[in-house]
């Protein structure tokens, strides 16, 4: 069974769903309608116009693949590896060609990078602290809420760290999410060291027991140089108080930026540890494939993805849900 029938079997089947998992797998089809659309309608009308995959069939469907944001280099690979097997296994029929296309885009993004651990991984003692950077606009300080509210009601105890003390407004959004959510939160002055918030934070989680400490960074479009000092000079910080920080350094990509997004992605890797992606907006954009172009390019995982506005809509990243979002989605319910 390929990949794409798989997916049918296992997600066509709603009413076997615990309530939770069918409400995660909702908030998938209906943040990746978009996407969906743009991507599954034409590979789908590219299959009615072919009686059998030729050269121009793969011409058109690396086209798609490319304005779907997978990326230019991964499209090649994937219609060069679709075009060997095409031959070797005699596979004309255009609909095998497209379930071939699935299992392609699983294997390549399983297979990039280290293993997949999506959520946060707790310090075995002490705080944990989660770095978050990323520029300006993309979401950060909304995502910072998302993943508060996340792990309060998993029963953490969490506190957020006003970091990007040079923007404009940017502590006070972050300090009234602390009061809705209900958690403290450091703060320090306009223009102010944002190590020496940070330092003051770590402080803070040690003395009350914390179990998540977020700290927001600056988000200013920075020459390279001052953006490794200054990540450099917090990380160092941190690390002096609580051995292994920063645990985890979550970089925030809007999904609606396309290419942008990957190039900010790799600015960011040059600088920081990333451990994870998160990917917001994507309810907003009908280019889905930036997740496996990122995958690609950087070997780091998506962690969590935004797929609304409601803070449950920032679900942790399943590859198998978010592949069937993007290529079958209300289609199994028609």
């Amino acid at each position: 069974m390929g990949l794409f029938s798989f997916l049918k079997s296992k997600f066509g089947k709603k009413s076997e769903e615990k309530p939770e998992q069918s409400s995660s797998l909702q908030t998938y089809e209906k943040g990746m309608a978009k996407s969906r659309r743009a991507f599954a309608s034409r590979l789908d009308e590219l299959g009615k116009r072919y009686a059998r995959v030729n050269e121009e069939y793969f011409e058109e469907l690396e086209q798609i693949l490319i304005e779907s944001d997978v990326g230019v280099e991964l499209s090649i690979r994937l219609i060069e590896q679709l075009l060997d097997k095409s031959e070797k296994e005699h596979i004309t029929e255009p609909k095998k060609i497209a379930d071939e296309l699935v299992d392609l885009m699983f294997v390549d993004y399983a297979t990039k990078g280290e293993s997949i651990e999506n959520e946060i991984q707790f310090a075995e003692s002490g705080p944990t602290v989660l770095l978050v950077v990323g520029v300006n606009g993309v979401g950060k300080t909304t995502s910072i809420a998302k993943l508060a509210y996340r792990y309060l009601h998993m029963g953490k105890k969490v506190m957020l760290v006003a970091g990007d003390t040079f923007r404009a407004g940017a502590v006070e959004q972050l300090k009234i999410w602390a009061d809705r959510l209900g958690c403290p939160i450091i703060t320090g002055k306009e223009n102010g060291d944002p190590a020496s918030v940070a330092y003051e934070g770590v402080q803070f989680a040690k003395k009350n027991n914390i179990d998540l400490v977020i700290v927001d960074t600056a988000g200013r479009q920075q020459t390279k140089s001052n953006l490794m000092q200054e990540l450099g000079k917090i990380s160092r910080v941190i690390g002096k108080e609580i051995e292994g920080a920063p645990h985890e350094t979550f970089l925030i990509i809007d999904g609606t930026t396309g290419q942008n997004g990957v190039l900010q992605a790799k600015a960011f890797k040059e600088v920081a540890n990333l451990t994870g992606i998160v990917i917001t907006k994507m309810d907003g954009t009908s280019k889905g494939g930036i997740i496996l172009s990122i995958r690609d390019e950087l070997g780091v995982p998506v962690r969590f993805i935004g797929l609304g506005e409601r803070m449950e809509d920032l679900q942790e990243f399943d590859l198998d849900k978010y592949l069937y979002g993007l290529l079958l989605g209300e289609e199994s319910n028609d």
